[in-house]
């Protein structure tokens, strides 16, 4: 079987895979038809693009929180109810739509309330991803599913217009919403065959915080979601002024619909001969994308007929979809697992909830010109940032390297837990002068490790009296959470603390742990340390316990 399809042989990842094509294929029925009925209502540009970003602006302000619960809980139920709030959503469209009670705020009010499904279900189900096929075909599990979302660009609008031309758009509201039924099926066949892994406990907050800072001190992840974001702002004008382009074109519903599906057509395309475009650009295939797409968004933007326009609709979805499979694939890989659900939300949060700004803009500055002017000014930044992209230092998805663990280490869950109280950790070297500027270049390493893995203040200082006698000094939130950390360390950063403590001309550093106490209700931590200690020599993390 071609490596392009290969995770289709596991049976959970394929009955997600059929049934996410048949709703992408509702998806885009609800597109064209929302945009369209927004259109006859309005005559603007602006509540055009306010509808199209209505689908993923909560991703802006609810996209983190998901990824937290998507860490947090069984992830098969998150997707239920995220289906069925945009099920309900849909549903509530046709009906109000057909009954000639919908208004342009009422419209969007529901299509935000879709958008909150969307927000829900996105992280979850890319989190989800990785426990479906194994780690090697995480980027054909990728390209397979853009290649799902972008069959159904190709058909769902053309299956759109026809079905607004002839039915009008409660009906393309109904058809929507009877699709995600066949999601919420396979979600439930799924969920009762995947043996899911333990999930850490820990607090909303905590794991919403901890997600914000592993982006933070994780440089390659920050530097992609900064790409993500900015291919988001230029990439959206394509699809947010289409339907009056189309128009300025001399088309109608029907013609904005072949537009849309020749997009499709050539992300289609794209899904099926990435692993080829890879061989034959295997080093930063971000430059060649994003420029390439941005070049097409210009062809689009001067267009003189229909015919020309569908052409360049179809190279821009080529385009599109080699630079987001790539992108995810690459986000999916650089993520540990533990966080995956909260990384991948702010990857979501990056380009889905990014693209909505996009959209308004395109909007605005459409409404101030045109909306060809505006295809060729926001194209343009994307061929920019197409060559600018080397600068932010993103491999290509062939040259990832992915966080390994060669020792299953659970932090350990017990009846009693030091709730709520903070822990300082000290850890002391006695380093020879020779040493110190290349200690100083290591423990700035070590730092990004504490600080991405739970820690949420790390200083490095000197005692007084001896300026060789260097302490490392980070705060976490409670001895439980602290004991998660050791799981959180992978080969490579287990490998940067052993370095760490070859310093030490001693033999190791000496290490002091000072747990907060409630007054209160002082407890007993013996049990509590002694678990500690034998994470400490599981993952080899700094050291000989707590000396005085």
């Amino acid at each position: 079987m071609s490596s392009a399809v290969a995770p289709l042989r596991y049976g959970s990842f394929r009955i997600l895979w059929i049934a996410n094509v048949l709703s992408a294929v509702g998806t885009f029925i609800q597109s064209v038809a929302g945009s369209w009925l927004m259109l006859d209502l309005t005559g603007s540009n602006t509540w055009v693009g306010l509808m199209v970003a209505s689908s993923t602006l909560p991703l802006l302000f609810l996209a983190l929180a998901a990824g937290a619960l998507a860490d947090m809980f069984d992830r098969t139920r998150l997707m239920l109810v995220a289906q069925a709030i945009m099920g309900g959503s849909a549903a509530a469209m046709s009906v109000l739509t057909i009954a000639g009670l919908i208004t342009p705020p009422l419209l969007l009010a529901l299509g935000l309330l879709l958008g909150v499904g969307v927000a829900l279900n996105l992280p979850t189900w890319q989190a989800l991803l990785p426990e479906l096929v194994p780690r090697g075909m995480i980027a054909s599990a990728v390209a397979l599913q853009s290649a799902a979302f972008n069959a159904a660009r190709a058909v769902g609008p053309a299956v759109g217009g026809a079905i607004l031309a002839a039915f009008g758009a409660g009906a393309g509201f109904g058809v929507n919403a009877l699709t995600y039924i066949f999601v919420i099926v396979a979600v439930v066949m799924v969920g009762r065959t995947l043996r899911l892994p333990e999930r850490e406990q820990t607090s909303f907050s905590t794991a919403v915080a901890l997600g914000v800072r592993f982006a933070r001190f994780t440089p390659m992840f920050r530097r992609l979601l900064a790409l993500v974001a900015l291919f988001a702002v230029f990439s959206a004008v394509i699809q947010a002024v289409l339907p009056n382009h189309t128009r300025s074109l001399g088309g109608g519903e029907l013609e904005y619909g072949i537009l849309l599906g020749a997009m499709g057509v050539g992300a289609l395309v794209a899904a099926w001969f990435r692993e080829k475009f890879l061989d034959r650009f295997p080093d930063r295939p971000a430059r060649i994308t994003i420029t390439g797409f941005g070049i097409s968004g210009i062809v689009v933007a001067l267009a003189p007929s229909i015919a020309v326009g569908v052409a360049g609709m179809l190279v821009s979805g080529f385009f599109w979809v080699l630079t987001l499979t790539g992108l995810n694939a690459t986000a999916q890989l650089i993520s540990p697992s533990w966080i995956r659900g909260r990384a991948m939300s702010l990857y979501s949060l990056s380009f889905g909830g990014i693209l909505p700004i996009g959209s308004i803009l395109a909007g605005v500055v459409a409404d101030a010109s045109s909306t060809g002017t505006a295809m060729l000014i926001l194209s343009s930044l994307a061929v920019l940032l197409g060559l600018s992209s080397p600068v932010f230092g993103v491999p290509s998805v062939r040259n990832v390297e992915p966080p390994e663990f060669s020792e299953d280490r659970p932090a350990p869950i017990h009846d009693h837990t030091v709730s709520g109280e903070e822990v300082v950790v000290l850890n002391v070297w006695q380093i020879n002068r020779d040493d110190l500027a290349e200690f100083s270049r290591v423990m700035n390493e070590v730092r990004l490790v504490r600080l991405r893995t739970g820690a949420y203040r790390w200083q490095l200082m000197r005692t007084a009296a001896d300026p060789l006698r260097i302490v490392e000094f980070f705060e976490i939130g409670s001895w439980e959470e602290h004991l998660a950390q050791h799981r959180r360390i992978d080969d490579t950063s287990a490998a940067l603390l052993a370095r760490a403590r070859s310093f030490d001309r001693d033999g190791g550093p000496t290490t002091r742990h000072l747990i907060g106490i409630d007054p209160t209700n002082p407890g007993l931590f013996e049990e509590l340390i002694r678990q500690h200690e034998d994470l400490h020599r599981q993952d080899g993390s700094i050291p000989d316990f707590d000396q005085d």
